[in-house]
């Protein structure tokens, strides 16, 4: 007999939950009497967005890295495509100026890896003054192995540290 009360009780708890969700919103009968609805956006609404290409990740500026190999300061030929477009940029932008961090990994003294990151800053640097970069909108330093993104202790990660990174300045 308990049973039947609680199950009685429970099947009305249900159904006055189910009377408590019903919407209160009332559709727009005119919705589905042929009326379209305009899909083209109106020109004098929409605004013109100007993206610096520094801040699309799409644009090849995105990239601002150039890698060296091992013990070496020699800009690759894979890298011209990189900084063309950078020069490019700097040269349309004369007001913009850019760091150029030379990187090394781990191994080496630090004297030693702070001349070798020199060497790759200035190596960036003289291929962008080749491609008509002004001297005054470029800055060499090293950071030697002070900056590394990569902690592994193996030849991935070296290969990583092994850098001079483009850093714009405002």
């Amino acid at each position: 007999m308990m049973s039947k009360k609680l199950r009685l009780a429970f099947a009305v708890l249900m159904i006055g939950a189910l009377a408590a969700c019903k919407s209160g919103v009332k559709l727009d009968e005119h919705a589905n009497q042929g009326g379209a609805v305009s899909t083209q956006p109106n020109p004098e609404n929409v605004a013109q967005v100007t993206v610096d290409p520094l801040n699309d990740p799409n644009s090849p500026l995105a990239k601002r890295s150039v890698y060296f190999d091992f013990d070496s300061y020699s800009v690759q030929d894979q890298y011209q495509s990189l900084l063309q477009q950078h020069a490019q940029y700097l040269k349309s932008h004369p007001q913009r100026h850019i760091l150029i961090q030379g990187n090394t990994d781990e191994r080496g003294t630090s004297e030693y890896n702070l001349a070798l990151g020199q060497k790759r800053a200035e190596a960036v640097r003289r291929a962008l003054s080749l491609l008509g970069v002004a001297d005054s909108q470029m800055e060499a330093v090293s950071l030697g192995k002070e900056k590394p993104v990569a902690l592994g202790h193996d030849e991935a990660s070296w290969a990583q540290n092994r850098r001079a990174d483009l850093v714009y300045q405002q």
